[in-house]
């Protein structure tokens, strides 16, 4: 990447917290436009990515590794915070009470791409619609970068230097917590649950950081919202953005909704479109939704009804998220590693009408896991436990549903297979975070499939 004397960034010093793949990014940009630029990461250099550490020092950028130093921070003219970093660790404070600018990733690639953004937050089901909505655009014609949370940094946009029509990204409440001028054209928010309470002060301030997602928009701009959300329904934007609302059943209000196996969608005052979802692949009430939201951005971009109703049955799940692995002597397996959240977990419980055997546990978020155990009360014949959430689980559960503990995944997949009978689902929907026994939800997806896979060989 050739150097460019870039006067926002030539010559400053500047640090970036956090080496992950948006530190990575971060770093390539600004070593490319001839800042002074330092990696400060808390992980020792051994637990860090090899190829990462070679790479950023042969970019010329200095890594300080093992901790955040407070000289480094304070010497800063800026810092760029990873999503990875909490914001309010002392070292970050300290360099605000001193005046230096602290962003994040998201903050500085929303400054400097120039591609139009359609930013897509929410507890669950941002990487499902920012997966089918970029695919939905590219099956349209349209040249578009996909990215954000769900996987390459919106600052490789950046660095690359490329225009797409539109830039889909997925944002995390993480990332939106170092937002200051971030604007897309259009923002969609899907749901706000409890989730993250470990990391944040409560509910509350989670809510606010969701809701960052429009704060800098305005008139010309347009904000999607579940309607069937209790904590979105009320919002009402005073800054002119348009808002569309969608939820399941026909409101007054409402932009789209379902009705005889149809989602209507209108985003003016015109008679609504209709999309027959019978091609739909994604199991669930909350994939309706979720198809709502595309469609609604679809239109509000110009994409014409036919184009949308002919590649409706193109979309497709992702890894991880209530997951087809296969059947084994009539039972039925699903991976839905990725509900890292109670909500997350009840969506998929109520996405099935036939008896299952849950599989949760994990590293415990703070939540209340009473939502499950009444979603499990319709239809769970039994669950399995594990991971160090696994004894809050037992005491949540102890009276209402049949359950057994399990050392680990094998275990657990083995008692669950033995209660299963013809016909039911085995479903791993954790309802917790993986770090307790995996290095992430992809991990334990993985994990759980292969086992799967050696039953089926068995």
């Amino acid at each position: 990447m050739a150097q460019h004397r870039h006067p926002q960034f030539y010559g400053r010093k500047i640090v970036v917290a956090g080496l992950g793949i948006s530190g990575l990014w971060t770093a390539r940009y600004l070593a490319a436009h001839g800042a002074d630029v330092t990696v400060s990461e808390k992980r020792p250099e051994m637990d860090l990515d090899p190829g990462m550490c070679r790479e950023i020092r042969a970019l010329g950028v200095v890594l300080e590794a093992g901790g955040h130093t407070m000289k480094t921070f304070m010497e800063a003219d800026m810092i760029i915070v990873s999503p990875g970093v909490p914001t309010d660790i002392p070292i970050l404070h300290a360099a605000r009470e001193k005046g230096i600018q602290v962003i994040g990733e998201l903050e500085l690639a929303g400054r400097l791409v120039q591609a139009p953004v359609i930013a897509i937050t929410g507890t669950n089901g941002k990487s499902t619609v920012t997966a089918a909505l970029s695919r939905m655009l590219e099956l349209a014609g349209l040249n578009v970068f996909v990215g954000g949370n769900i996987g390459t940094p919106l600052m490789a946009l950046a660095a690359g230097g490329e225009k797409p029509d539109y830039a889909v990204v997925e944002v995390s409440s993480f990332q939106l917590d170092t937002t200051v001028t971030f604007c897309p054209r259009i923002s969609v928010i899907l749901n706000i649950t409890p989730d993250h309470l470990d990391r944040y002060r409560g509910y509350d301030d989670y809510v606010r950081s969701k809701l960052k997602i429009f704060s800098n928009q305005k008139s010309g701009h347009h904000l999607v919202l579940n309607d069937d959300d209790q904590r979105l329904a009320g919002i009402n934007p005073s800054s002119g953005v348009s808002v569309l609302r969608y939820g399941t059943a026909q409101k007054p209000g409402r932009h789209a909704y379902v009705k005889n196996g149809e989602i209507l969608a209108r985003t003016d005052d015109r008679q609504p479109d209709r999309f027959p979802v019978a091609s739909y692949k994604l199991p669930g009430k909350h994939n309706r939704q979720n198809l709502m939201a595309v469609i609604l951005a679809c239109r509000l971009i110009g994409i014409d009804p036919a184009v949308i109703r002919r590649h409706i049955g193109n979309l497709r799940g992702l890894p991880h998220r209530l997951e087809y692995v296969g059947e084994v002597e009539g039972v039925t397996y699903y991976d839905d590693s990725k509900a890292t959240n109670v909500d997350a977990a009840v969506r998929a419980v109520e996405s099935f009408d036939r008896p299952l055997i849950l599989i949760a546990g994990g590293r415990h978020k703070g939540a209340d896991y009473s939502p499950l155990v009444r979603a499990c009360k319709k239809q769970v014949r039994k669950a399995v436990f594990l991971g160090e959430a696994k004894d809050l689980l037992c005491a949540a559960f102890d009276g209402c549903i049949a359950f057994s503990t399990a050392r680990d995944m094998a275990e657990a997949v083995a008692l669950a297979r033995q209660s299963a009978q013809r016909g039911d689902t085995v479903l791993l929907s954790p309802a917790c975070a993986s770090f307790d026994m995996f290095s992430d939800y992809r991990d334990r997806g993985r994990v759980f499939k292969s086992i799967v896979a050696g039953l089926s060989r068995g």
